[in-house]
């Protein structure tokens, strides 16, 4: 039976930066080079970041990914790496018409290629394009009718792109069909919590499927909402998982695997499941096998021992994915620094603290802004946490703007308290303009659900650190990143007494937020059948949930789509957040949940 050493290649892309990008690829192809890796993949469009959205209709992007593929292989070549096939996602374009979706030939594909050698060996599309969520692909690609089979010392490898492993068929079936002894799937997957687990599954079933070991490489980093974790993973047509890398941190998984040789040839163009041709390409290299563990290296070779990374908590997972998207969007945007009203409440000190983990204490400027009604105790707090994590913290007090307003007009009520956020966000604004820093905003999901954010008060900033977290799950992850600080050795970045307090705005005298909303627990508890579930109002109350508070909830929630529009963006961490996957009119009608 020969022996595969595959590398799988867990790399952050960039979007839009070729250079960058495929100077990675060269990178990590020489590592795995040295590792003495006979075949290397990289994520789902590497070449270009992924998702590229609408820069997929622009030709000139187009054929700017297409001109740096080739020059990627001559490059390789050039370093001595060409005799090692190379599999790599990048923007391409069709040949021919597709009259069954409309579209011209020429338009843009979701592609991957194999170079070797300093060519463009073999290029293929994806042939299932996902239009659900967070993906628009039907908006952009026409998709792929191939299934492309690499013959490399002595193996069949069948390819495929992310979404075809998702779908039932297409390419998994095929490669059943024509007997291949690896699929391997390169893959722009991103994070959702218990993403991991259900990706497992998925590629265990897929496994069984296809008759064969599956290889499956996924990307990391961030790209504006979108998180992606890894979890680059090997299993075997038995479901064994074979090898896994960690989440959200780029890593280079080589193993060497046991498959069976290639069989019979079959014709190329063959026809197969879905609609797919058979598309075969020929490399050199005469099937290897490698000693058992332990034996004596056969003509410099040893085997390679499988990595397993070890699985991660709940906590451990959501606290990575909003660190890895706040730095990709403060880093990927030029910014070397970020900026954050600091209240002393839990809100404001988890988004510092996440701020200092991704991007480093002496980057974060936070900027206490106490009024007439900021109780002492909070300014304690975020002196407090100041000082546990080294954060830059000034003070600005807005009491002689607030007055100063008060005495040119005459508010009241919500607006004498909206008053007070808008303030603030302006100074933050003035602050960043004036300095360079980044605003982090520190709304949370529930907060943006029912619309108690201030527009343009603590609304502002450009980017939302916690804007997919649920309140209950705030306190959740400030105690889980005290412990871990504990576990150490670290002092606990958040102060107890903020964890502990009743929550408030401290925008009127002794408030409290459950003087206007439900308990937090039970508000999220609602609000995840409305919006994750997409529960209707009477399906709520039939659960067992009070019709007062089922009524109160789902009216708040619709009444501010408008505000949730003007929010910046944040990290997806949820099956449905504000943004991409939520997408409801604000002028409706529909009051009935």
């Amino acid at each position: 039976m020969p022996t595969l050493r595959l590398a799988l290649s867990q790399i952050d892309p960039w979007v839009g930066d070729l250079a960058r990008n495929s100077d990675e690829v060269v990178r990590w192809t020489r590592q795995a080079v040295e590792a003495g890796a006979q075949l290397v993949a990289f994520p789902e469009m590497a070449l270009t970041g992924y998702p590229v959205e609408d820069l997929a209709l622009r030709r000139s992007f187009v054929e700017g990914s297409r001109g740096a593929l080739v020059e990627l292989a001559g490059r390789l070549a050039a370093d001595g790496l060409g005799e090692v096939p190379v599999v790599v996602g990048y923007l391409g374009r069709s040949e021919h018409a597709s009259p069954r979706f409309n579209r011209p030939a020429g338009s843009p594909q979701n592609c991957a290629a194999v170079l070797h050698r300093g060519e463009v060996v073999t290029r293929f599309a994806k042939h299932h394009l996902p239009n659900y969520g967070v993906f628009d692909e039907f908006r952009w690609f026409v998709p792929g009718d191939q299934l492309p089979v690499l013959r490399v010392h002595g193996v069949d490898v069948a390819l495929a792109i992310c979404e075809d492993i998702w779908q039932d068929g297409g390419r998994v079936t095929a490669a059943r069909e024509i007997g291949a002894g690896l699929l391997l799937v390169v893959n722009g997957s991103p994070y959702e919590r218990n993403k991991d687990d259900q990706r497992l599954e998925l590629v265990r079933r897929r496994a069984a499927e296809a008759g064969c070991t599956l290889a499956y490489v996924n990307m990391v980093g961030g790209q504006d909402e979108l998180v992606f974790d890894g979890d680059s993973i090997v299993v075997g047509a038995d479901g064994e998982v074979l090898a896994r890398s960690p989440q959200f941190e780029e890593h280079l998984l080589v193993l060497d695997l046991d498959l069976p040789a290639a069989g019979r040839d079959h014709t190329d163009g063959l026809l197969l499941s879905d609609g797919l041709h058979l598309v075969r390409t020929e490399l050199d290299g005469e099937p290897q096998a490698a000693p058992a563990v332990g034996a004596p290296p056969a003509e410099g070779r040893r085997r390679l021992t499988a990595e397993v990374a070890p699985r991660i908590s709940d906590e451990a997972e959501i606290w990575a994915a909003l660190v890895s998207g706040t730095r990709a969007y403060v880093t990927k945007n030029g910014f070397e620094s970020v900026l954050i009203g600091l209240s002393g409440g839990i809100d404001s000190a988890l988004v510092a603290a996440i701020a200092v983990d991704a991007v480093g204490a002496e980057n974060v400027h936070c900027v206490s802004m106490p009024s007439r009604y900021s109780s002492q105790h909070s300014r304690d707090d975020a002196a407090e946490l100041a000082r546990r994590t080294g954060l830059r913290l000034r003070t600005v007090s807005i009491a002689p703007m607030f007055d100063a307003y008060l005495g040119a007009t005459e508010l009241t009520g919500l607006a004498e308290e909206n008053l007070q956020s808008r303030l603030r966000g302006t100074l933050l604004m003035a602050i960043s303009n004036q300095e360079g820093h980044i605003v982090l905003a520190p709304g949370n999901k529930s907060e943006l659900a029912v619309g108690y954010s201030t527009l343009y008060g603590d609304s502002v900033g450009a980017y939302g650190p916690i804007k997919d977290v649920y309140k209950s799950l705030v306190f959740r992850l400030a105690r889980w990143r005290n412990e871990e600080a504990e576990r150490l050795g670290e002092v606990p970045p958040i102060p107890e007494h903020t964890i502990t307090k009743p929550p408030s705005a401290e925008l009127r005298p002794d408030q409290v937020d459950t003087d206007s909303l439900p308990d937090y627990d039970l508000l999220d508890s609602v609000l995840a059948r409305y919006i994750e579930d997409d529960e209707g109002r009477d399906a709520i109350v039939a659960a067992g949930f009070d019709p007062a508070v089922v009524d109160r909830v789902v009216r708040l929630v619709d009444t501010a789509e408008y505000k949730r529009r003007q929010y910046p963006p944040g990290p997806k961490i949820s099956v449905k957040n504000f943004g991409r996957d939520r997408r409801l009119p604000i002028t409706n009608r529909w009051r009935r949940g």
